[in-house]
């Protein structure tokens, strides 16, 4: 386990973060690590990836992926290149892998399994079950408690038999919870009950006995009634037996709203259950237009995350849900915001980037 960091570790990334929002309003967002700050370019491969720094200290560094973003060639070369890791945004859904009840198509999941092997990353397989995003045949469907399991255990064994040894890790049950630590109430919980997340679980192991199996949501990065209702659902399946290997925190951070508090504890608490924790789906959004200030603070939050995953010997490795604003989800859902990834537009990095690659190369030597 590394020490904490010291006070001067915390105010140098806070005068690196400094010095490259600054350079990156000066330079259309242009900012570039210190070895190539020589560079015409900072698209250009450095000599140790984001993905290598993090496997130095026995971790993973990866990005999401969207189907249709694998035609955009510059892109995916460079996702390609400085990651290590991806995780398909949409095409292992249920509504893309059993868009008709029993009729099963891969075709979306197989793609990006296909690039990825091509390109050397891992892939984690995302989402056998969430309440969003069903097909209608399913969730517009009336059923008994026993058809609904029925139609769960073969949607499950069939998704997870299909991708066994081409995915290390399955989100199993996605955003399960409301923000107060109750049940969220979807078309499983209502027929079936709470028992359905358990019986997830047995089925997915059933299917891949060496498949990582986690529960995922977001706004659980903070110690609060959310992450405590995991915190109560984990210890009890570890009780019951039940297999889980561990917990996905989302992280879709905003400024505006303050960075989780006691993030680091909680990662801890969960790792003490005695399963890994990952950081899923990670961006941190701003309220439009970006500025040298906010792009400061966006920096040490990627830091900041970036140092409390490895300060925690069982948090695995960290996922930007995409790595650039050029596909970044967030404008389209948060009308006003954005600017949420380490790269811009024009592949370029942010000064979030350099901090990200500071805490990695840090941990990298101190290993």
């Amino acid at each position: 386990m590394r020490a904490s960091a010291p006070a001067r570790r915390i105010r140098t990334r806070s005068a690196v973060v400094a010095a490259a929002a600054a350079a990156a309003l000066l330079g259309s967002l242009a900012s570039v690590p210190a070895a190539h700050a020589d560079s015409d370019s900072d698209r250009r491969r450095p000599a140790r990836t984001l993905h290598e720094l993090a496997r130095e200290s026995g971790r993973y560094f990866g990005s999401a992926v969207d189907n249709p973003e694998l035609a955009d060639t510059e892109f995916a070369e460079l996702l390609g290149t400085e990651f290590g890791q991806t995780t398909p945004g949409n095409g292992m859904k249920w509504y893309a892998t059993e868009p008709e009840r029993g009729v099963f198509d891969f075709t979306a999941g197989d793609e990006i399994v296909d690039y990825a092997k091509a390109n050397g990353l891992k892939v984690r397989g995302h989402t056998l079950l969430w309440h969003s995003q069903l097909p209608a045949w399913l969730s517009e469907g009336t059923w008994t408690k026993a058809e609904l399991r029925s139609i769960l255990k073969n949607h499950i064994t069939q998704v997870v038999k299909h991708y066994k040894g081409k995915v290390f890790a399955w989100d199993v049950a996605n955003e399960i919870m409301n923000e107060d630590g109750t049940y969220r109430e979807n078309i499983f919980y209502k027929v079936i009950g709470p028992g359905y997340i358990a019986d997830a679980l047995r089925w997915a192991r059933a299917a891949d006995p060496k498949v990582k199996l986690y529960l995922n949501d977001y706004n659980v990065e903070a110690l609060g009634p959310k992450s405590d209702a995991y915190y109560t659902l984990i210890k009890q399946l570890k009780k019951d037996r039940v297999p889980i290997d561990g917990f996905g925190l989302q992280a879709h951070l905003a400024l505006q709203y303050g960075f989780p508090g006691g993030y680091e504890e909680n990662l801890r608490r969960f790792a003490d259950l005695g399963v890994d924790v990952s950081i899923t789906e990670l961006d941190i959004r701003m309220q439009l237009p970006a500025d040298e200030a906010k792009l400061a603070e966006q920096a040490d939050w990627y830091g900041r995350v970036t140092e409390g995953c490895l300060e925690v010997r069982r948090c695995v490795g960290i996922t930007l849900w995409g790595y650039t604003d050029r596909h970044s989800w967030i404008p389209d859902f948060f009308p006003g915001e954005g600017a949420a990834l380490p790269w811009d537009e024009n592949l370029r990095h942010k000064p979030a980037y350099d901090a990200i690659r500071e805490e990695l190369a840090e941990a990298a030597e101190d290993d």
